[in-house]
């Protein structure tokens, strides 16, 4: 439509309350209002049009356009509403609730819960499996412990110095040419891909992950599998074996993070996960189609108390019992450094020595695990690699 093709038309064109219940109409139901509670067709107009009433004789119940979606009985009028959704939806690294208050002259605790409430109706409620060559990667999502403050640290060093304890594993899943997926993992434990993976890939898809041994052993069940190396600085292979794709999405997810939200707890990752994988697959829309396809699909609605409950599985903060980078040099269990030195080492599941290997390198060349991820789990800074626990011998 020509009155969405940027912020000054619409706000023009979408003056009166009126007009944004027509076009609302228009999106929402194609023109003719549907009933919410019963489905029904046949409606007459009450209120000076501003509302309708189901012409079913079993039914016979009033309702808005607004019924059943993020902005049922809201205070804030439709004026305000609509180019809410413009703003949300247009910004290519989004929009803080800050400014969209400034912006709205509304509070910043009600654009906060505009901003939520919107990011609602962005969320994908069906999502075909991904196909094709697609790419798999993590990020882990969090402030780094040299930036806490005293008290934090403090804390972490109650609960065994956790270098994940303030982070969220982010799995991230795109189909060349085709969408991105971004699913909040329950804890940092690395089992926690493959049930996310398999969720979300189809089996006839071909991987192309990093070295990580958790994806060796997850490419096994798809048609193929191709991994890059990072530890030996390798990113590209053959001209088309990469993780280059999903890394430029991270890239842009984190930009968005850094440069507009600043922080983000993890009870709501996830809905900014959510708003962000929205703009990124239809990034090649203008900002007008976007805005009129958020609006196609506005069914579900969003209370501030379930927003604000305390969803007990990512508000509370993940505890692993490893040392953090930054400190694990006071740790008294820390290993003398060994740079320079080939030192066997020994592979242990379960408690029990199921391998022995030279070095770090002869280890990783016979399981597949990459030779970073070893190293750390040696020096403490994991728990395991690839799913087991390592040592120096």
């Amino acid at each position: 439509m020509q009155y969405t093709k940027n912020l000054k038309e619409l706000i023009k064109h979408f003056s009166d309350e009126q007009k944004c219940i027509d076009f609302l109409v228009q999106q929402r139901w194609g023109g003719c209002p549907r009933c919410p509670y019963c489905n029904s067709d046949k409606w007459y107009r009450i209120e000076n049009g501003k509302r309708f009433k189901c012409a079913n004789k079993d039914c016979r119940k009033k309702y808005s356009v607004t019924v059943g979606t993020p902005m049922h009985a809201s205070n804030i009028p439709l004026t305000t509403w609509i180019p809410a959704f413009y703003l949300i939806t247009s910004r290519k690294k989004g929009i803080s609730s800050c400014q969209l208050a400034r912006d709205l002259s509304i509070s910043q605790k009600s654009a906060w819960f505009v901003i939520n409430r919107v990011r609602e109706t962005l969320r994908q409620k069906e999502s075909p499996l991904l196909k094709n060559t697609v790419e798999v990667d993590e990020l882990y999502h969090g402030g780094r412990i040299k930036n806490m403050s005293n008290k934090e640290r403090a804390t972490l060093k109650e609960n065994n110095f956790s270098v994940f304890a303030n982070k969220s594993m982010i799995i991230g899943m795109i189909e060349r040419g085709g969408n991105l997926k971004l699913e909040v993992a329950p804890d940092t434990n690395r089992g926690s891909i493959i049930p996310m993976v398999y969720r979300n890939v189809d089996k006839s898809a071909s991987l192309m992950t990093d070295g990580e041994g958790t994806y060796i052993n997850i490419g096994k069940n798809y048609v193929s599998h191709q991994s890059v190396n990072h530890s030996i600085d390798e990113y590209v292979r053959d001209g088309y074996i990469h993780t280059n794709t999903i890394e430029g999405a991270f890239g842009l997810f984190r930009r968005t993070i850094i440069g507009t939200y600043h922080k983000v707890s993890p009870k709501h990752l996830s809905r900014y996960c959510d708003e962000f994988q929205f703009r990124y697959n239809l990034r090649k829309m203008t900002d007008g189609q976007r805005f009129e396809f958020s609006l196609g699909s506005i069914e579900g609605k969003l209370s501030w108390k379930e927003l604000t409950k305390d969803n007990g599985l990512l508000a509370e903060t993940i505890i692993q019992p490893t040392i953090p980078k930054a400190i694990r040099l006071i740790h008294p269990e820390k290993r003398k450094g060994t740079r320079g030195k080939r030192t066997p080492v020994c592979q242990i599941l379960n408690g029990e020595v199921i391998g022995k290997y030279d070095s770090t390198i002869a280890a990783s060349e016979a399981t597949g695990i990459a030779k970073t991820s070893i190293s750390k789990a040696l020096r403490g800074e994991t728990v395991n690699a690839g799913g087991f626990q390592w040592k120096y011998l």
